[in-house]
């Protein structure tokens, strides 16, 4: 996601904690989630193939966004253990994990940034920062989770390569080396002790940084044209030392994204599904908020509408066609409604995203950054489990997104 809570928030946990019990300005108990839930709505999805299996099974996720992700320094280096609460959250427990688990979740998505936490010039990262995320992984791992990890905010900000990596051929030698140094210790640290329920993504929302189409690809510019093949490289690069390792990250299902994980870059013919060694073990990473002007513009618009509608069956539908009707399971990575005091309207596009992607196997990863609290600008209201309680800031659209994701 591209935008970010920073540490000065970690002063107000206590207000915001107070602030979030009150919710949205709606009540909840004017609602059930039958208001919502489109029971005509059916799905024919058969699992093709072991992956597809596999993401089918994934039901529903939340992203542990803010957290192992975050970051305070724009090179690579060890800033030790301390990021974990630099952008205003609370230490990861075994009682969130748990807590989640609980209320119904199936996958959680463990963002991680890791050019924080370089020792030496050849990319070696602090060991306490992945024991640390391999403690994280065992506690979702001993729920029967499915755990999606991954390598977060390591694309750099400019195109000088202040750190991790950069979608350019002038800086590809030295972003393709960081990229295969981090997975061959990931892989190293995870391995024939994990099954299934332990998936990788190579990469998040890999983009040109800076660049006025950072967010907007356009096949016509030629840095753009050299940002998709470079991201095409870097993801079969990725995916050759995950399966180098051997053992169970030889058929381990990996996740991989098109330039900034969109779905319009995912359907331009400019982006390849890297090779891959073993069968059925590939995914498409995706993220969607979608539409826009609804899930996260400001002030873009409240309502969510037949054309919303359509906007997202035409994504459902496109991705669908190219990948899933072709054995690629789609995994949207990251998804979610920014809080505009629309709770209605907000059940109501969690119901028909869900229920409509379930329709073709896919399965979603909620973006949760923890910040629900009123005062804070709209766009950044992605807050929806309370992490220091392990409950939910609006239980009827958790209790929406989770019976929408049981279609069948």
């Amino acid at each position: 996601m591209k935008t970010r809570i920073f540490t000065f928030f970690i002063f107000f946990v206590v207000a915001l904690t107070a602030a979030c019990a009150m919710g949205s300005k709606e009540n909840e108990s004017n609602y059930t989630v039958a208001d919502f839930i489109d029971t005509n709505v059916e799905s024919n999805f058969t699992p093709a193939n072991k992956a597809q299996e596999i993401v089918y099974n994934m039901q529903f996720g939340w992203n542990l966004g803010n957290t192992l992700d975050a970051h305070s320094e724009k090179t690579n280096g060890n800033a030790g253990l301390s990021t974990e609460t630099h952008w205003g959250q609370p230490s990861t427990t075994q009682q969130m994990i748990q807590g989640l688990a609980n209320s119904g979740i199936k996958t959680i998505r463990i963002p991680v940034s890791w050019h924080n936490h370089i020792t030496d010039d050849n990319y070696t990262v602090d060991s306490n920062w992945m024991q640390r995320v391999k403690t994280i992984v065992d506690w979702a791992i001993a729920e029967e989770m499915y755990v999606i990890l991954n390598i977060h905010h390591d694309n750099s900000e400019s195109d000088t390569l202040l750190y991790g990596f950069y979608p350019s051929s002038q800086h590809k030698e030295e972003s393709i080396k960081f990229l295969t140094r981090i997975w061959e210790q990931v892989c190293n640290t995870f391995n024939n002790d994990y099954d299934e329920h332990l998936v990788f993504e190579v990469m998040n929302e890999p983009r040109l940084v800076g660049h006025p189409h950072e967010w907007n690809f356009d096949k016509r510019c030629e840095t753009c044209q050299d940002a998709m093949s470079c991201v095409n490289e870097y993801n079969q690069k990725c995916l050759d030392t995950i399966r180098a390792s051997g053992g169970t990250n030889a058929g381990r299902l990996v996740m991989v994204p098109s330039v900034v994980a969109s779905p319009d870059c995912a359907l331009n013919d400019l982006f390849n599904m890297p090779s891959d060694s073993a069968e059925n073990a590939l995914a498409l990473s995706v993220h969607m908020y979608t539409p826009y002007e609804f899930a996260m513009g400001v002030p873009g618009g409240t309502e969510f509408t037949e054309n919303h509608k359509s906007t997202l069956e035409y994504y459902f539908s496109a991705l669908n066609e190219k990948y899933v009707s072709q054995g690629i399971p789609v995994v949207i990575g990251e998804m979610g409604a920014t809080n505009k005091d629309n709770l209605k309207e907000r059940a109501a596009w969690f119901a028909y995203f869900i229920q409509h992607s379930r329709k073709y196997g896919m399965t979603a990863c909620l973006w949760d950054n923890g910040v629900a609290e009123p005062s804070t600008t709209e766009s950044e209201r992605y807050g929806y489990y309370n992490r220091n309680l392990q409950t939910w800031y609006f239980p009827l659209l958790i209790d929406v997104a989770l019976e929408a994701s049981k279609i069948e």
